[in-house]
């Protein structure tokens, strides 16, 4: 189990840019699928972005290209640079681990580990 914190959220202009961190406590972080979701008002909760174990490449569901996920194993950091924000970003983003994809991709609490998610919100 990971205990994961999300950072970086906020109040951002359309057309903007953002970057979310996450950091882990664990040890097992590593060996951890890694993603974000997020979750607008109504919305179910979706799945933005992720890596696996040892690969740097980020895969992104969505095919949204003004998101990329980075990994830093040694900092045990996930981060979520979004750019050219829309209104529609609008959401609480979650960062969650799971120590497969199968668990990462249910996308519920309680399958894997999830941060408390940070708010973003675009708005002019």
């Amino acid at each position: 189990q990971l205990h994961l914190v999300e950072s970086g959220g906020g109040l951002v202009q359309p057309g903007g840019s953002l970057t979310l961190s996450c950091t882990a406590e664990g040890n097992v972080f590593s060996s951890y699928y890694m993603g974000w979701y997020r979750q607008g008002p109504g919305n179910q909760r979706e799945l933005v972005a992720y890596t696996a174990p040892g690969d740097r490449t980020n895969y992104k569901p969505s095919r949204k290209d003004r998101f990329t996920m980075s990994r830093d194993n040694a900092k045990k950091m996930v981060s979520l640079q979004i750019d050219n924000l829309v209104p529609e970003d609008t959401a609480v983003y979650y960062c969650t681990g799971a120590p497969t994809f199968a668990t990462l991709k249910v996308g519920q609490t309680g399958y894997g580990s999830w941060g408390r998610g940070t708010q973003v919100t675009v708005s002019s």
